[in-house]
């Protein structure tokens, strides 16, 4: 049977795709803790080898590229929220956290977060329900035997969600998703129009570093952003989110920010953020909690 454009789609069909899993009910609240006027979650996926290992890559320079950022990315990072008296999330694959234990011991040692990245960063899109299932639920058993904590929230890799994403979610016990786009707020998620009482922690491209930075030697991919002008977004972003009183999350990488020439980024905008002295800074877990009740 020839298999129907979308165009030939009956109503049925593109209703229960755009109905699998939708944004319901906003979860942003009356009040932040301590009276503040804006949450802000800082999250750094540290994808370190994994972008070229999950392709079945064998680029020494690639790999060298994500060893950057365990080596200075991560330390520079950390140096950054020590100075300023701040917690951060962490997404990590768990290849990547297997190739580098002390790194995530170490974070989690000093209050940060640690949340699933997927195995080794591998698309779900592509994948079956079973073999998703099982890379999720290894990821969680993985970080939890490295780290001593049990990961709560899941950032797919690539923010790539399958259709299966949020069952196995469900399955896995989790508090929180953040991987989705549907608000600049945190919202709780349907899944075919049930409520299911996790938490979406919404992220978007332009709140991430990667889409101004990154390049691709051989695919002719060249984007590249002045750094002010990245700072100057962010920053942006944030002051809305504040006078708005909502939440401001950021995603970063290591092997992307953690350069000499870029790290002010994210100096800067904490310099920002805390000058007006009326920021809650939080872990995803801790404003998926906080909305959550």
């Amino acid at each position: 049977m020839t298999e129907l454009e979308p165009w030939q789609w009956p109503e049925e069909t593109w209703r229960n795709k755009v109905g699998k899993v939708r944004a319901g009910r906003s979860l942003c609240p009356a009040a932040w803790p301590g009276g503040a006027r804006v949450a802000v979650a800082l999250s750094f996926d540290s994808d370190h080898e994994t972008n070229e290992l999950r392709d079945g890559g064998n680029s020494i320079g690639r790999m060298s590229w994500g060893q950057y950022g365990t080596r200075k990315g991560v330390p520079r990072i950390k140096a950054a929220l020590d100075r300023a008296g701040v917690k951060a999330t962490f997404f990590v694959p768990a290849v990547a956290a297997l190739l580098h234990p002390d790194e995530q011991r170490m974070l989690v040692a000093e209050g940060h977060e640690i949340g699933i990245h997927g195995w080794i960063h591998e698309l779900n899109s592509v994948l079956p329900y079973e073999a998703e299932r099982d890379l999720m639920f290894r990821s969680a058993d993985t970080l939890e035997k490295i780290t001593g904590v049990r990961p709560v929230g899941l950032r797919t890799p690539s923010w790539d969600f399958s259709p299966n994403t949020l069952r196995i979610e469900r399955e896995l016990g989790l508090l929180y998703d953040s991987s989705l786009m549907a608000d600049d707020d945190c919202y709780e998620l349907l899944e075919d129009g049930e409520p299911t009482g996790i938490v979406e922690l919404p992220v978007e491209w332009i709140r991430d570093d990667a889409v101004y930075f990154n390049m691709h030697r051989f695919g002719g991919l060249r984007p590249y952003t002045a750094p002010e002008t990245v700072f100057d977004i962010f920053r942006r972003e944030y002051d809305r989110a504040r006078e708005e009183g909502g939440l401001f999350l950021l995603t970063m990488h290591p092997h992307v920010t953690g350069y000499r020439s870029r790290i002010w980024i994210l100096e800067k905008l904490i310099e920002h953020i805390q000058a007006a002295g009326d920021a809650w800074f939080a872990t995803h877990a801790e404003v998926a909690r906080h909305v959550s009740a």
